[in-house]
């Protein structure tokens, strides 16, 4: 970067001094003149097909996009001249005529719709277009995609194709792209098929970059309020580690800020009669799974072990990587196990009827929702989870009920399954659950305790990390990948034979749950300058490194229940309630 050659040029009557392969978009940013995007985002939609970001440049025939355009050696840009400015509020006008004006049934998050933002920045006029406006509103001219995990409204779309761009090249998924021509060209699956008869993983990322509401969450806030309703139910709630993250930025406040008191405050206020974490739950799936990786290790079978706690790389799996099905763990995720253990372990301890209770899982995922649903995930003809719901949602009801969040006083999880350990915490961040696993197995397989638990060569947002410990007279192997374009890459590495490790991580979001399909929504111009999966993850970390705690196998909820109900990790009963099986599935299977 130091010997990166740099170039001189002129913005609007600014001197700018920057790499020469900056593009025009990046350099206005160094002198503080932000122009107008809709389709760019970076690192993701690099197209330029929006044209609301097209500057002037002296000696260029034409306007040229600023997203795309590299800067060169004296350049002269001109951003906001009074024919551009025209052009950009025109341009926006026809992009609005063909947009249904229902903003105020729109569940865009509190961050809001970077349309409707630009709109109003732009001074846009609707006169010329309310004939055509009152057509779109009135009728729905195409039909919502309405499926378990994602729902997909043609009508809100804008045609900006960050959502093809990430489903395509970050997650190589490739479920959705553009179809048809001229004015009936839409964002659609393979033969305009439902979403849930497609490819998709329900990772939900394309919900995450979407600058409208044309992409969305299943709604389960309806089935919320029934559930809640009924007398005769228990209804507890779990909330999983990176949701505590990135819940107060649905109240404004700062990315990076730490909810959980007020957010276990809301969920009381809110009706649950009980309010556990799932950070309990991601201790619990490291006792099983580190007892598996120990047993495979020992026996040298069915290696490398692959990490199950993401339901978007499991189905991604069962589609793309049929043949390593045998080598991910058997381990429920933890808001899975947790909600079998609560209609188990905790019924009894309580006196409750299983039947009676409902689990409502809060979680930073869509994919969560089809996971919840599967009939694999289910203890003698019972769901383990009843319900999802997303970190959106949440703040959806919060908002419903007129609680003041940011000032609820801050209160605990309640016992016995709101104790958890830093190392529970931490599965939000990609490298976590490694991290938490290492903590376990080692000391497990060494019989002495760290000197230090923090196994930071797996920790950041690099899409794949590698490392080597040795253990117990062992060299063992382990990588991290999150965001399934770097899983892809991992796993034909070790299909070739091109690696080898014991032990993998995989997580379907870059970056791992702080940035899930179901967490908060933030504009392009935010995402493109600011990294906010370091700054929840930052969260997590430190809440880790603030537990008295910080190794699943020393939280004291954990050992009791092994004492007094399960026996010890990978018994009979363990597996009936914690372990579960995988589908094959052919490319465009549900």
């Amino acid at each position: 970067m130091k010997n990166k050659k740099r170039v001189q040029l002129t913005i609007d009557g600014m001197d700018v001094n920057v790499p020469e392969d900056y593009t025009i978009l990046r350099a206005a940013k160094e002198v503080n003149i932000k122009i107008p995007t809709l389709c760019f985002l970076k690192d993701v939609c690099e197209i330029g097909c929006c044209r609301m970001c097209l500057v002037e440049v002296e000696g260029m025939k034409n306007w040229q996009a600023s997203c795309v355009q590299k800067v060169a050696e004296g350049m002269v840009v001109k951003t906001h001249t009074p024919d551009i400015l025209n052009f950009r509020k025109k341009n926006l006008e026809l992009i609005l005529s063909n947009h249904p004006a229902m903003c105020q049934s729109c569940n865009r998050g509190s961050t809001g719709c970077e349309l409707k933002t630009l709109a109003n920045t732009m001074d846009t006029e609707f006169a010329n277009y309310a004939k055509n406006q009152e057509v779109i509103t009135a009728n729905q001219i195409m039909e919502i995609d309405d499926g378990i995990s994602i729902m997909r409204d043609p009508n809100r779309c804008i045609l900006c194709r960050r959502c093809i761009s990430i489903c395509h090249n970050v997650q190589t998924v490739g479920a959705i792209d553009v179809i048809n021509r001229g004015f009936n060209t839409v964002v659609s699956t393979t033969f305009n098929r439902p979403i849930d008869e497609s490819k998709c993983v329900n990772c939900g990322q394309c919900i995450n970059v979407c600058p409208t509401g044309a992409l969305q969450e299943h709604s389960n806030m309806d089935d919320f309020w029934e559930i809640l309703k009924d007398p005769e139910k228990t209804v507890i709630v779990q909330t999983a580690p990176a949701v505590r993250a990135a819940l107060g930025e649905e109240f404004d406040l700062p990315l990076g800020t730490d909810v959980t008191g007020k957010m276990v405050t809301a969920l009381r206020m809110l009706g649950f009669h009980k309010v556990f974490d799932t950070d309990t739950g991601a201790d619990l799936t490291i006792m099983e799974e580190g007892t598996e990786l120990i047993e495979r290790l020992k026996k040298g079978e069915n290696l490398p072990l692959i990490t199950s706690c993401s339901p978007g790389w499991i189905k991604f799996c069962e589609h793309n990587f049929p043949d390593l099905l045998d080598n991910i763990s058997t381990c429920k995720s933890p808001h899975e196990m947790l909600g079998a253990v609560i209609k188990s372990y905790y019924a009894e301890k309580e006196g409750l009827n299983p039947e009676n209770i409902a689990v409502v899982s809060v979680m930073p995922c869509t994919a969560k929702k089809f996971e919840a649903q599967r009939e694999e995930l289910s203890v003698n003809g019972l769901q383990d989870v009843d319900l999802v719901l997303t970190t959106r949602e949440l703040a959806r009801l919060i908002r419903k009920c007129g609680l003041k969040f940011q000032n609820l006083p801050d209160e605990d999880f309640d016992a016995p399954l709101g104790l958890s350990t830093g190392a529970g915490t931490i599965f939000g961040a990609t490298g976590g659950v490694m991290e938490a696993a290492l903590r376990t197995a080692v000391e497990t397989l060494t019989g002495q305790e760290l000197e230090s638990v923090d196994f930071t060569e797996v920790r950041g947002t690099k899409g794949i990390k590698e490392a080597t410990y040795h253990v117990a007279g062992m060299d063992v192997n382990v990588a991290v990948a999150s965001g399934l374009s770097n899983a892809r890459e991992l796993l034909n590495r070790v299909k070739n034979g091109e690696a080898h490790y014991h032990f993998i991580e995989i997580m379907g979001c870059p970056g791992g749950c702080v940035n899930g399909g179901g967490q908060p929504q933030q504009p392009g111009y935010v995402r493109n300058t600011t990294d906010i999966r370091a700054l929840r993850a930052k969260v997590l970390y430190d809440s880790d490194a603030g537990n008295p705690i910080r190794k699943s196998h020393e939280n004291p909820a954990i050992k009791e229940l092994y004492a007094t109900y399960l026996g010890e990790p990978g018994s009979e009963t363990a597996h009936h309630l914690l372990h579960t099986t995988y589908v094959k599935r052919s490319i465009n299977q549900h």
